[in-house]
């Protein structure tokens, strides 16, 4: 048997594979099959990065695993590493060509958007998306998630007996936030959060990532049709009136359900592993309630520490290049572990520790980096710069309710997260 035909052999029962997965779903029998190297990005021990992920690191910032049937992928756990791949757009893509092609999923599904897109239709779709991010019409929002984060801290203070942070305050704060955002109705937010968190968690099966894009962008459509007749105050009745048609209405739809898949799910995670953070650590909630000037430090730390997201968009090489002394062949995938750069301790020193008064070196990748660093930055910190110090002040002496062994957190997720988080308030 030749080497090409044994590729092509391979390959095609790769794709086999793959599209029984999207069919049945994956179970912990699927993930057997997967290189530990490859699960090791996204497993947690608690709130830190399996002791594995550094031990690699430390050897091996950039290595390549092997995937069922001879696909071949590479792992880039390093901070500069990361950073170098991630600010390159010349020498990897994010087109959802190269994801469908390697899953065996119909380029048809893309959900479009930036994430998935190279330049120069990215360029274009972000220059349209940018100017709605900006402090200056962010503002406009300031009084809104005030209002949301009260309204939240009001309801679990009616509320008797423990109350769960993630379904009363995490998941509720970026919902309505992101209603108001593009406008939509706030009805609408609980298929928001399930459309969401279904993409992220591979226990749920490959389909239900791009069942979940379908549905969303489908809902979509029918908002920017609406937002066509009759432009709202929301971003997306902006983008309207002053593009026009310059921006047809799938592409409009792939930037809304982009704002949500970014928006939400991440900011909801960060907001409940950040109040964690607090529960656990009595002197830093007392320097949150009482000192304004320790909510920002205490963010960046959080973002930093936790880091929610813990694998980038996949990259794919368009031509041979060297990263971290190791030359990533052109077409190969490439997996930037986030949480793994971030607790670099060529980026930070003890790394391991949470600390509020750490200075890093350089900025951390929480967000990104380069063209496809997340658009909605400053929208996210806005949100956990509200939410942490006002539920510090209004409930100082909450605490856990359940054994911190209990705590359920997720598996194997792109977004890690906790799935509750029960406290006594009091």
């Amino acid at each position: 048997m030749t080497t090409t035909f044994r590729s092509r052999i391979t390959a095609r029962i790769g794709r086999t594979y793959l599209s029984r997965i999207q069919k049945y779903g994956i179970g912990s029998s699927t993930v057997r099959l997967l290189p530990d190297d490859l699960l090791m990005m996204m497993r947690r021990d608690g709130l830190d990065p399996v002791d594995k992920l550094a031990r690699t690191r430390a050897k091996r910032p950039v290595h390549k695993v092997s995937l069922p049937f001879g696909m071949d992928a590479w792992v880039v756990s390093g901070y500069e590493e990361s950073k170098a791949v991630l600010g390159s757009a010349d020498g990897f893509s994010t087109d959802f060509a190269h994801l469908a092609t390697n899953a065996g999923v119909a380029a048809e599904q893309s959900p479009g958007g930036l994430g998935f897109n190279d330049p120069p239709v990215h360029t274009r779709l972000r220059r349209i998306l940018t100017p709605e991010f900006t402090m200056r019409r962010l503002r406009r929002l300031t009084p809104r998630i005030d209002a949301i984060v009260e309204e939240r801290l009001d309801a679990m203070a009616a509320a008797r007996g423990p109350v769960d942070l993630v379904q009363e305050f995490a998941l509720p704060i970026p919902s309505l936030t992101i209603c108001e955002l593009l406008g939509v109705p706030y009805e609408d937010r609980d298929d928001f959060q399930q459309l969401a968190m279904d993409r992220f968690d591979l226990f749920a099966g490959t389909t239900a990532p791009f069942g979940a894009m379908s549905e969303s962008l489908a809902y979509f459509r029918d908002v920017v049709k609406a937002q066509r007749a009759k432009p709202g105050d929301g971003l997306l009745g902006m983008i309207v009136r002053e593009h026009g048609d310059s921006v047809d209405d799938e592409e409009l739809a792939g930037l809304a359900d982009g704002v949500l898949t970014g928006g939400f799910e991440t900011t909801a995670s960060t907001i409940a592993l950040g109040s964690l953070v607090l529960l656990q650590n009595a002197d830093v909630l007392d320097r949150i309630r009482d000192d304004d000037a320790m909510t920002a430090p205490f963010v960046e730390e959080v973002l930093r520490y936790l880091s929610a997201v813990q694998i980038a968009f996949p990259r794919f090489a368009r031509h041979d290049i060297e990263i971290g002394g190791v030359v990533i062949p052109q077409g190969d995938m490439v997996l930037c572990s986030l949480s793994g750069a971030n607790r670099d301790a060529g980026y930070v020193t003890d790394d391991g520790r949470f600390d509020l008064d750490r200075i890093p070196s350089a900025g951390h990748l929480a967000f990104g980096h380069g063209i496809h660093r997340c658009v909605g930055a400053e929208l996210a910190r806005m949100e956990l710069r509200t939410a942490y110090p006002a539920l510090a002040r209004r409930f100082p002496g909450m605490r856990l309710a359940v054994p911190p062994q209990d705590l359920a957190f997720r598996k194997l997720s792109i977004v890690y997260g906790i799935e509750s988080l029960p406290v006594h308030l009091r």
